[in-house]
């Protein structure tokens, strides 16, 4: 599943990037990168400098199976040449380096050329649908370096998505009409697959599983975070939801699941499976969308291919606007790795409450995040919109509820600073569906890349305001 780039040099005879060394260095340059991210390259056999050349570079890569275009001005080419190139679907990149002096003769003239390139490309190319990057700089530049890998992180992350499955478990939670999902859209839009499972199909395993094969994943799960008033019965049935629902993904060749996590398993077998989630997540690196949120689970497939890591699948649950904070809060899973301090297994806390037994139907993790910048993400209406915005957890008014939980503050967008009034209008006003995914770092910018390549509407931030929110656009 690696990302190929197809590199196709272009000049014309009178520009001089052989004598200065351009299309040599910048291989040399490739190399490195495609090395460090596990890319592939194919190269272009030729220089292409009319239509006719172009079309023979474009199938030498894309005979290689290319999945990225990256065209780069080594001199002067020819509006022929990209008009070609950008006339064909796949991702397209146009790089140009700078003059290698700033007297004489002008030796490549690269910039004009890349600025010609590109409102030649704008001409014949849907650019909402299928953008293009443009790169200027040296192949020693860090700030062109670090721009060339973001488009290839997200690209990536664009073919992981392209044919990804993901496994429906039990359907939609009730009456959750604003999670359903155009199946026939996502997978338009980002080549999603999905697939529903009968919820009998994951408690027929449950009850198939062996007693020792419970007992060496409850072993597994005591290690890693301390079981707190949890029933062994409860602890057992969680153990047997971790394995059915593993079989489930790897006999369906699922890459995550959306669960359906009430009210069916409280009726039977009795319990709450978002121990479980969190466990999948922990160790076997599988999504788990609770609630059989689809884009929540579209989601966390993209932060995962994008960062490497699952994030957790979240509510905004009580904003405090006095402090600038919202606490980000959910009940079922979440993977462990973002614990600030000790992660515990403890009875859910709402499944069961007000009534005699009380709340001791299935287990969850419990923990707060870690206090670090953060980004916070959303795939919306059925894959063809995006938000995102980064913030930072730190301490909040109180511990938050019983959970993963943490209060996120310091908000920024590609618009700026924006406040917890902000976040709040926009959740609002672009009614967003009430599951975010919150990962470590600030991957902002290159999960935006990513949405762009796909084509997806960016959902901007709506400042706070009185009044009627605005109509749709």
């Amino acid at each position: 599943m690696s990302l190929t780039i197809g590199l196709i040099n272009s000049s014309l005879p009178s520009y001089f990037p052989q004598r200065h060394g351009v299309f040599d260095a910048a291989r040399e340059m490739l190399g490195r990168v495609a090395k460090q991210g596990g890319y592939e390259i194919a190269e272009a056999s030729t220089i292409p400098m009319d239509a006719e050349q172009a079309r023979a570079a474009m199938g030498d890569v894309k005979a290689a199976g290319a999945d990225f275009i990256l065209l780069l001005h080594g001199g002067f080419t020819m509006g022929d040449v990209v008009r070609e190139i950008a006339q064909d679907g796949l991702p397209l990149g146009v790089w140009a380096t700078p003059e290698p002096t700033l007297t004489g003769d002008v030796q490549l003239n690269n910039f004009v050329s890349l600025n010609m390139s590109m409102s030649i490309a704008r001409g014949v190319r849907d650019m909402a649908r299928n953008p293009v990057q443009w790169y200027l700089g040296a192949p020693d530049d860090a700030d062109l370096i670090a721009r060339l890998e973001q488009t290839l992180r997200a690209l990536s992350a664009r073919k992981a998505l392209n044919g990804a499955r993901i496994g429906v478990v039990g359907g939609l939670a009730p009456t959750f009409y604003n999670m359903e999902v155009s199946t026939d859209t996502l997978m338009r839009a980002l080549g999603v697959w999905v697939e529903h499972v009968d919820m009998h199909k994951m408690t027929d395993l449950m009850a198939a599983q062996s007693e020792v094969d419970v007992a060496a994943e409850l072993a597994e799960m005591s290690s890693a975070a301390q079981v707190k008033g949890v029933s062994d019965a409860q602890m057992a049935l969680t153990a047997r939801a971790v394995l059915a629902l593993r079989t489930i993904a790897g006999d369906g060749g699922f890459d995550a699941l959306a669960v359906s996590d009430w009210p069916a398993l409280q009726e039977s077998p009795g319990m709450h499976p978002g121990a479980a989630f969190s466990w999948l997540e922990e160790k076997d690196q599988l999504p788990v969308a609770s609630e059989g949120d689809v884009l929540g689970a579209v989601t966390q497939l993209a932060v995962k291919a994008l960062t490497g890591r699952v994030g957790c699948l979240l509510d905004m649950t009580s904003p405090d606007l006095a402090r600038d904070q919202i606490l980000m809060w959910h009940g079922g899973g979440g993977p462990l790795h973002m614990a600030k301090d000790d992660v515990a297994w403890i009875n859910h806390p709402m499944i069961g409450r007000g009534t005699a037994e009380g709340p001791i139907f299935g287990a969850i993790a419990d923990y707060e995040f870690a206090h670090v910048p953060v980004t916070v993400v959303r795939v919306a209406r059925h894959g063809t919109a995006q938000f995102v915005v980064e913030g930072e957890v730190a301490e909040g008014p109180a511990a938050g509820f019983t959970g993963c939980r943490g209060w996120v503050g310091s908000f920024s967008s590609s618009k700026g600073p924006c406040t917890a009034a902000d976040i709040v209008t926009t959740v609002m006003e672009q009614g967003l569906e009430h599951h975010f995914v919150l990962v470590p770092g600030l991957e902002a910018d290159v999960f935006a890349e990513f949405a762009g390549w796909c084509g997806m509407q960016p959902l901007d931030v709506i400042t706070a305001h009185s009044g009627l929110p605005k109509p749709p656009q």
